[in-house]
């Protein structure tokens, strides 16, 4: 939290080691996390999520290193989202729910999404996917595959996803899912495939991960389904 000697810098708990290296050094074809150099580490806020200051250099593509620089980043953990896929009747199972940070951008802050959570420790991904799906929608997922890890916004961000496909039974699925304790307020429907890439197209769909996964169903659908027909 914020105030008194706490808002210094500290030397401890760094979240990289030191790797300062000469100028005169020949640049690598790809710069890792060791020709980055954290100088202090400091915790702006710390709730639900937290807020962490860094001061840094790196090297540079022109040889030797950067300024000193300052850097906040928002500190959420890393979380799994998961495209429930029915191959059977060939459809999605997708949700609805209202996210606050949609209301500064557009007139409708309910948004079509997937399964998604937070990786919570001593979890797996995988392990989250089955969770989420069973709290958020209903779902008992059978096969899942992975499809892609990426970082959100490493700008400004820590997090990152892990993006599955899950196998689904959709009879009997939808309505109102949710945990009270968590505020949760998620309609879950079951879509054709062809109306949920339709409804992609128009640019109804908002959230990142969503688009991404379907930008992937578009791409492997066809493959998916036959693949797991047989299987």
């Amino acid at each position: 939290m914020l105030g008194g000697a706490d808002n210094e810098f500290s030397q401890n708990n760094l979240c990289f080691e030191e790797y300062p290296l000469s100028s005169s050094q020949s640049l690598p074809d790809r710069f890792t996390d060791k020709d980055v150099e954290l100088l202090a580490k400091q915790t702006l806020y710390a709730g639900f999520f937290s807020m962490v200051k860094y001061r840094l250099r790196h090297k540079l593509f022109a040889g030797g290193w950067s300024e000193e620089m300052d850097r906040e980043v928002f500190e959420r953990g890393h979380a799994v989202v998961v495209l429930p896929y029915d191959p059977v009747s060939d459809s999605v199972v997708i949700q609805e729910q209202f996210r606050v940070g949609a209301c500064a951008t557009t007139s409708h802050p309910w948004l079509y999404e997937l399964v998604a959570g937070i990786i919570e420790p001593g979890e797996s991904a995988e392990e989250v996917a089955h969770r989420e799906a069973a709290e958020e929608a209903g779902l008992t997922l059978g096969r899942v595959e992975h499809l892609f890890s990426y970082l959100v916004s490493p700008g400004g961000t820590t997090e990152r996803i892990e993006l599955y496909v899950g196998e689904v039974d959709s009879r009997g699925i939808g309505g109102l899912h949710g945990l009270a304790n968590e505020h949760e307020d998620i309609r879950v429907q079951v879509l054709p495939r062809s109306q949920v890439l339709a409804m992609l197209a128009d640019g109804q769909v908002e959230n990142a991960a969503t688009i991404i996964a379907l930008q992937w169903l578009q791409l492997h659908g066809d493959a998916l389904k036959s693949r797991w027909e047989v299987d």
